[in-house]
């Protein structure tokens, strides 16, 4: 209780009421401090720090400097709010766990449009090339929520080695069947646990995992600093598909790119050890949708956990709710209140610097001067 009044306590503090904005490229032009923008945001309705209502706590810091502030949690379909404002936007603000997809038609319509700012990590619902050849920056809140992210990735890892729903849905029930639990269950000493991409989330992930006496493998485009990479005792596997037959215990840690889209297909699942588990918190768009089912249904993958769909919200019919041994959840990974209050300052952070005409700090850029991050080419 005492914890739940001291995060409402840091929310009321940071926020005021309202709506989301949007602001403009770098690239496009100089700042001009004196000019009234335009910004939007895209938000959830709720009763947190990044909902609409709370507009991220700089709705009183925005409009007190002249700039005209909406928030909004209207962006789909050719009639939306959003739609209505893509025009006049000089930014536009978002998250990445109910996003606002900006595709290439709307960048086409959005004249004003300087700058796209992601309130979090992960800017897969912008068209970054279209942003790139209209000269825009896209940027985000890198590292805002990444101790958030790893330790539920740790808690997955758990719930799904302990076989830990099945006993929690006997509680709801009223059952009392040990045996049909504990059959699946496991330890998660000893099990070869790899990462496929080992950034800031793969590495926390990792550092977490050690206590446990896990046999870490990591595969990604860097091979870590050896010492770093010693004293979290992960070894480097260089070809993927080498890696992957090897372990219990798969976690996704790459971002969706082209390149990465639909990487797990029936191909590559087919190259998994039977009965391996997964944990997804990157994106959904990385699986191959009907191959995860399928290979959970099999048997082949004996539990699937993760916070990331496509598209997002997941439709009620989506085949994901349905598959046996799931462990999903909205996308609620990086969403904590600490979280929050980590990406709501970001996000003010950045807007201050652009309003001078200051960079942002070099890992927060997806799109600057229309060249992509290398993660994303």
């Amino acid at each position: 209780m005492a914890m739940k009044r001291a995060a409402a306590s840091a929310v009321r503090a940071f926020t005021s009421s309202g709506n989301f904005a949007s602001s403009s490229v770098l690239s496009r032009g100089l700042h001009h401090p004196q000019k009234m923008f335009r910004l939007l945001i895209r938000r959830y309705l709720g009763n947190f720090l990044g909902c609409a209502e709370n507009a991220l706590g700089i709705r009183e810091w925005l409009e007190s400097q002249g700039h005209q502030y909406i928030v909004t949690p209207d962006k789909d379909g050719p009639h939306c709010e959003l739609e209505k404002h893509i025009p006049d936007l000089h930014v536009l603000i978002t998250t990445p766990f109910h996003p606002a997809y900006v595709t290439a038609e709307r960048i086409k319509k959005a004249k004003n449009l300087q700058l796209l700012l992601t309130a979090g990590i992960g800017s897969d619902h912008i068209d970054l090339k279209a942003a790139a050849d209209a000269g825009l920056t896209v940027a985000e809140v890198t590292g805002s929520n990444v101790v958030s992210v790893a330790e539920d990735e740790l808690m997955r890892i758990l719930i799904l080695v302990r076989n830990f729903l099945p006993g929690h849905h006997q509680v709801i029930t009223g059952d009392w069947n040990v045996a049909a639990i504990a059959y699946r269950a496991y330890d998660l000493e000893g099990k070869t646990v790899g990462t496929v991409g080992a950034g800031r989330i793969g590495r926390l992930l990792l550092q977490r995992l050690k206590p446990f006496n896990c046999n870490l493998l990591y595969h990604d485009r860097l091979k870590m600093d050896p010492e770093l990479e010693s004293q979290i005792g992960a070894k480097f596997e260089e070809n993927l598909d080498e890696m992957l037959p090897k372990c219990d215990i798969i976690v996704i840690n790459m971002p969706l790119t082209e390149k990465t889209k639909g990487m797990f297909d029936k191909k590559k699942i087919a190259k998994l050890k039977k009965g391996v588990l997964i944990v997804n918190n990157a994106r959904g768009a990385i699986m191959d949708t009907q191959a995860v089912v399928d290979a959970c249904s099999s048997g082949h993958i004996a539990g699937y956990s993760g916070d990331v769909w496509y598209p997002q919200p997941a439709p009620k019919d989506h085949p994901w709710r349905y598959m046996p041994n799931q462990a999903m959840t909205p996308h609620i990974s990086g969403t904590t209140i600490d979280a929050q209050l980590r990406y709501a300052a970001g996000v003010k952070d950045m807007l201050e610097k652009y309003f001078k005409g200051d960079d942002f700090p070099p890992q927060h850029y997806i799109v600057k001067d229309g060249e992509l991050a290398s993660q994303y080419r």
